[in-house]
C-alpha cells in the first residue's frame, strides 16, 4: 500500500475532522470526553487549514488520517519559537494504524520544516499517548522537560509533555 501526503481538500475536511475527533475520543485522550471543549476544535478543520497546513494521508482512496503543520509562531502555534516549525492534532484512524501513516505524516511536516529553513520542529503530547511517542523517538525527536506545560491551568492534572526534533 502507497500511502501519499497531502494537503487536505475542502471536500475531505468534515471527514478528517470526524477522524480525529474519534481518535482521540477512542483513545480516552479528552479528559471531558464528549463534552470536552477540545472536540470542538480537534473538529474544527477548516478554521486549522486557514491558519496553517493541515497534511492528509491517503492510501487507496481512502483518508487515514491527518496532521497539522504549523510553520512557526502564530495562531496555531502552542509552542513554536522563532526558527521553529510545530506539529499538532496527528491522528490516525483506528482501522488504519499499524501501516505507516502516521509516521508518514510527521516525516512529511519534518520536510517541509527543512524546506522552510527551521531548525527545530516541537510537539506537545500527552503522557499516555505511548504508540506516537514511539513514532517520534524512531524519528528523532527527544523529550525537553523543561517545555513541558498545562494547557488547562485551573486544572493541577492535564501536563502536556514536549517532544523535539533538530533539523
Amino acid at each position: 500500500m502507497d500511502i501519499v501526503i497531502r494537503p487536505v481538500t475542502a471536500g475531505e475536511r468534515a471527514e478528517l475532522g470526524e477522524i480525529t475527533a474519534q481518535a482521540y475520543l477512542g483513545d480516552g485522550l479528552l479528559d471531558f470526553g464528549e463534552s470536552d471543549a477540545y472536540l470542538g476544535e480537534l473538529r474544527d478543520v477548516a478554521k486549522r487549514a486557514a491558519a496553517a497546513e493541515v497534511l492528509v494521508a491517503v492510501a487507496d482512496g481512502a483518508l487515514l488520517g491527518g496532521v497539522t503543520f504549523v510553520p512557526g509562531p502564530g495562531p496555531m502555534a502552542d509552542l513554536a519559537e522563532p526558527g521553529e516549525a510545530e506539529i499538532r492534532m496527528l491522528a490516525v484512524s483506528p482501522a488504519h494504524r499499524g501501516r505507516g501513516a502516521g509516521e508518514a505524516l510527521v516525516r512529511a511536516c519534518a520536510d517541509r520544516a527543512r524546506a522552510l529553513g527551521r531548525t527545530r520542529m516541537v510537539l506537545s503530547t500527552q503522557r499516555t499517548m505511548h504508540s506516537a511517542h514511539r513514532v517520534y523517538e524512531r524519528l528523532g525527536f527527544t523529550r525537553n522537560p523543561a517545555r513541558d506545560w498545562n494547557p488547562l491551568p485551573e486544572l493541577d492534572d492535564i501536563m502536556l509533555i514536549v517532544y523535539e526534533l533538530t533539523l
